[in-house]
């Protein structure tokens, strides 16, 4: 979805370009035709000046360089119709065109080279965000899948969001999870979650150790974070108290139509069925990852019904809250309501449309949604919509 994005971002922006290419050669006719037919004691001659400048702000070196040309071509002409090419005037006109227009080549050429490095800048942050963001599949077992991941900064294709999917013997492992802060140190927590969800998932854990597990393989290693005077860890370390994951793990057995879920201080997903949305809050919600190791936690499942036809949504805090003009932060509730039952892909993508246009085309932390539909097994009847949610079990 990012590359589809970028790749269409650099078709527009070259078609905008060869769309612009007109204006300064309109410019220098326009120029010239009035100043041929002006009095002679009036001189248009230095607006000339301003097409290879125009040019030199979305164009190529070569393309300024014969912008500039051309302009000099027609000062000399107005110079021949209206007095001659030795005329003082003209001649300094002549010569400080062809000045500025030398100038302003050069500086199409940094502006290309400083253009095609922030390309290549962004081509490796793109394969950075496959390497540590790795997309989801869109079929796990009787799963179909979909996700989506919106950076709140323009330029940047990673940040302190996550998710990730891993199948397992009898069904699908997922995790979603926000780091918190931004920057490159958000990346790499995130990068470190993902690591440690994709190398532990398919062990033959139970979701509570799987947690726990996790807990311990991403928490700071005491040697390395001991303040110096023999302190207790942590004790004089605001960074290290302060830095933690929110996260829901989920497992979703392939043979059973449940979810067993552990929240460690994520927002509640969101169940989607038959025009309903319902939140799966747990009862017992654990700490964030990172946090644990300054309170005793025992992490505790808690299963839900996950039924054929029924779409499960998964998202961070990025999500809702979004904030439009007035402060009202994004619906998400009401919006996902009135959208379920479309499949797991158009779920998302209107939700996305809805939700930037609800923070004005820009959000102000970064947002990642994940779509799961359970689809009936071979040969089975739809299911008949139940009336409500069975009452959560803890595991």
């Amino acid at each position: 979805m990012t590359s589809r994005r970028f790749l269409q971002s650099i078709r527009e922006s070259r078609r905008r370009r060869n769309a612009l290419v007109v204006v300064p050669f309109a410019l220098i006719a326009v120029v010239t035709a009035v100043d041929v037919s002006v009095p002679p004691d009036v001189h248009l001659g230095p607006f000339l000046v301003a097409a290879p400048a125009v040019a030199a702000s979305f164009t190529g070196p070569r393309m300024t360089a014969f912008v500039g040309a051309v302009a000099v071509l027609a000062q000399a002409l107005v110079a021949v119709t209206r007095t001659s090419l030795n005329d003082l005037n003209h001649t300094y006109q002549i010569i400080a065109l062809v000045l500025i227009s030398v100038f302003v080549t050069f500086f199409a050429h940094l502006r290309v080279r400083n253009e095609r490095a922030v390309a290549q800048l962004r081509s490796v942050a793109e394969a950075a965000q496959h390497v540590v963001l790795r997309p989801l599949p869109a079929r796990s077992g009787p799963l179909r899948i979909a996700s989506v991941y919106l950076a709140a900064e323009a330029e940047a294709q990673i940040g302190g969001d996550l998710y990730a999917a891993a199948r397992t013997m009898g069904g699908t492992r997922l995790i979603i999870g926000d780091v918190r802060g931004k920057g490159l140190a958000a990346i790499g927590e995130a990068a470190s979650v993902l690591g440690a969800f994709h190398a532990l998932s398919r062990q033959r854990w139970q979701l509570p150790e799987l947690v726990a597990h996790l807990e311990t393989s991403i928490a700071p290693d005491p040697d390395e974070t001991a303040p110096e005077g023999g302190d207790e860890p942590g004790e004089h370390d605001p960074d290290l108290a302060e830095s933690f994951v929110t996260a829901a793990v989920l497992d979703i057995p392939d043979d059973a139509a449940e979810i067993r879920l552990v929240s460690c201080g994520h927002p509640p997903p969101l169940l989607l069925r038959a025009g309903e949305v319902i939140p799966l809050g747990v009862r017992v919600p654990a700490p964030p990852l990172g946090l644990a190791r300054l309170v005793i936690t025992e992490h505790t499942a808690e299963t839900f019904g996950f039924e054929a036809g029924d779409t499960l949504l998964l998202y961070t805090d990025g999500v809702i809250e979004a904030r439009d003009r007035s402060g009202s932060f994004y619906p998400l509730r009401e919006r996902a309501a009135s959208r379920g039952g479309a499949g797991p892909d158009a779920l998302l993508e209107s939700l996305c449309t809805d939700l930037l246009r609800h923070a004005g085309g820009r959000l102000g932390d970064d947002a990642a949604l994940v779509a799961i539909e359970r689809l009936p097994a071979p040969g089975d009847a739809a299911p008949t919509p139940p009336s409500g949610l069975p009452g959560a079990q803890s595991a």
